[in-house]
């Protein structure tokens, strides 16, 4: 009679999704040793696929009811914090999740365009001191939170990177930082400057215009659609053979831009392929979540918060001081001196009397300067802010 078969272990899968970041968190003074998470038993991988399918539609379509920016990641995120810290750990396969960040890369580039680039170029004094401005107060609260072993390394400089969320994240990832505690420091942030700019608008504008429905299945051109594909994965596997950390997000965002502009491709992202990468890279980044990421996330949530708001103050100030001296009116100065998301101010413009290119313009061109020297700048602060003898993290 044939020895009954054991049971398939999930130890290879958390320690293969939970190995990068507990070093750093058990390097905190302040938080006691993490002891490691039980490991649940396996469950059935089609049940939880289908489970993390169903939770995520439901979160995703209850952030769309509540007007939250970047919805269609932030449920499939918290529905993989939710099925992997609480029932049984599984994992986006690496190839899949590097053609999603293709997709957020040719998004990204499809609006990088000649008209954004000539206007910075026009006033790049301006330009180039806002947005200094800007980076460097971000990077001020993120040394203090590494000083402060309130988050580890230069995740928490990565994590006050006021550009593009999801792009920032990304990149952090590719450099070796935490994508789970960059992620969660960017959306919240995303999350409270949304807040605050849509409150700063209903007092000095109109306030914001109702959303549009998504017309899932609307007409596609599916020439530019097989051509936008083309060069996404022609990007992700020029990327791959670059060995650039972030290439798979970089190279098509380039070359969607360079082509864009030249009119030589319509870049084409229907929407059922745009919630189908968010998914893809939510599900990356909440499915790396173990109980004792949550615990140390929740236990430092007050700290970071506060150094969000007053992120917030302060670019407020800079604000004022650039309606000051330019001839802005404040609504536009606000709105193009808040630190992200862009995506969510650039609506919160289009449906106020504002200065729409100059917003769109100092947010663009501020996710550019980050998009090329992020790195450096975060291994340089956080190299400052950890005490001679310990590593970045």
């Amino acid at each position: 009679m044939p020895a009954p078969r054991s049971r398939p272990s999930c130890t290879r899968w958390r320690s293969a999704t939970s190995s990068r970041a507990s070093p750093a968190w058990s390097a905190a003074p302040t938080s006691p040793s993490p002891r490691p998470d039980p490991v649940p038993p396996c469950r059935r991988p089609v049940a939880l696929w289908a489970l993390l399918v169903l939770l995520s539609v439901l979160l995703a379509a209850a952030f769309e009811w509540m007007r939250l920016a970047a919805a269609l990641l932030l449920g499939p995120m918290l529905a993989g914090i939710v099925v992997a810290a609480g029932l049984a750990p599984v994992a986006v396969p690496r190839p899949l999740f590097w053609l999603a960040q293709g997709v957020i890369g040719a998004m990204m580039g499809r609006v990088i365009t000649l008209p954004i680039l000539s206007a910075m170029l026009r006033d790049w004094p301006l330009f180039l001191l806002s947005i200094g401005a800007v980076i460097a107060a971000g990077m001020a609260l993120g040394w203090l939170l590494a000083r402060w072993r309130v988050l580890p390394g230069s995740s928490a400089v990565w994590g006050f990177f006021p550009g593009a969320a999801l792009a920032m994240a990304l990149m952090a990832e590719a450099f070796g930082e935490d994508i789970r505690l960059v992620a969660f420091m960017q959306y919240l942030r995303v999350a409270l400057v949304t807040l605050a700019a849509s409150a700063v608008a209903q007092l000095w504008g109109e306030g914001t215009a109702a959303t549009t429905a998504t017309d899932w299945l609307g007409p596609v051109d599916g020439a530019a659609l097989a051509g936008t594909l083309a060069v996404i994965v022609a990007g992700v596997g020029l990327g791959w053979r670059l060995r650039s950390p972030s290439a798979p997000l970089l190279v098509p965002m380039v070359a969607a831009a360079a082509l864009g502009d030249a009119g030589v491709l319509t870049i084409t992202l229907p929407p059922w392929l745009l919630a189908g990468s968010y998914a893809v890279v939510g599900w990356g980044i909440g499915l790396r979540f173990t109980r004792t990421t949550v615990r140390h996330v929740l236990r430092a949530l007050p700290r970071i918060t506060v150094a969000i708001v007053v992120l917030i103050g302060i670019c407020g100030g800079m604000a004022a001081l650039l309606a000051a001296v330019s001839e802005l009116d404040p609504l536009t100065a606000y709105l193009a001196m808040c630190p992200g998301g862009a995506d969510a101010v650039a609506i919160i413009a289009a449906s106020s009397h504002v200065d729409m290119p100059f917003v769109v313009a100092m947010q663009t061109g501020r996710f550019l300067v980050l998009v090329f020297t992020g790195p450096l700048l975060a291994r340089l602060v956080a190299r400052h802010a950890l005490p001679a003898g310990r590593g970045a993290g």
